[in-house]
């Protein structure tokens, strides 16, 4: 995957394939620390040990389209390049959390890419999920709500383009104004 906002994807759609219900996305993002972390929460219907134990193995995959899922044992895979980690826990009917990180400085560690654009067309096509996000750098930090931005606009439903087109606008505002790094 060409940036992290790619490898975000992928793991929100897999918390929507689980059931989850609500999705916490926290990332923190220090030029002093050297370091990018990510961590994702959901509430989804979790694995089992015998897959958690084997989930970063390309021939392990819940999809029945094709018998491989390279999602995360990618993920690893950059992670160990850029001398992070990544762990993975899960527990059967409670969710799945996810942290991952990266050194923020290594020549090998992706691009942040189009942030603001995935989590807008995940939030607003999934209206059925609670979705929380939070970015944190050393200059302060940005949270958003999917509650919060359907109480702010008087709408049940984010899903409409001029909608996608305001959360995108917020994010990508919210993210420049805590000097998210690229």
């Amino acid at each position: 995957m060409r940036d992290l906002s790619q490898h975000l994807l992928d793991l929100l759609e897999n918390a929507i394939a689980a059931s989850a219900t609500t999705v916490h996305v926290t990332i923190h993002d220090s030029l002093r620390d050297n370091s990018i972390t990510v961590r994702i929460d959901d509430d989804g219907h979790g694995m089992p040990p015998h897959i958690l134990a084997s989930a970063s193995d390309p021939y392990t995959t819940s999809r029945t389209t094709r018998h491989v899922g390279l999602g995360l044992p990618l993920l690893l895979l950059t992670t160990q390049r850029c001398h992070g980690t990544m762990q993975l826990t899960s527990t059967v009917g409670k969710g799945t959390q996810l942290r991952f990180s990266f050194q923020h400085d290594h020549w090998d560690r992706p691009p942040m890419g189009d942030l603001a654009g995935t989590l807008a067309l995940t939030i607003a096509t999934h209206d059925d999920i609670r979705f929380f996000f939070s970015y944190h750098t050393d200059h302060g930090h940005f949270a958003l709500s999917s509650d919060e931005l359907r109480d702010a606009l008087g709408v049940t439903s984010l899903n409409h383009f001029r909608i996608v087109s305001l959360i995108t606008t917020l994010l990508a505002d919210g993210l420049k104004a805590v000097e998210a790094n690229k």
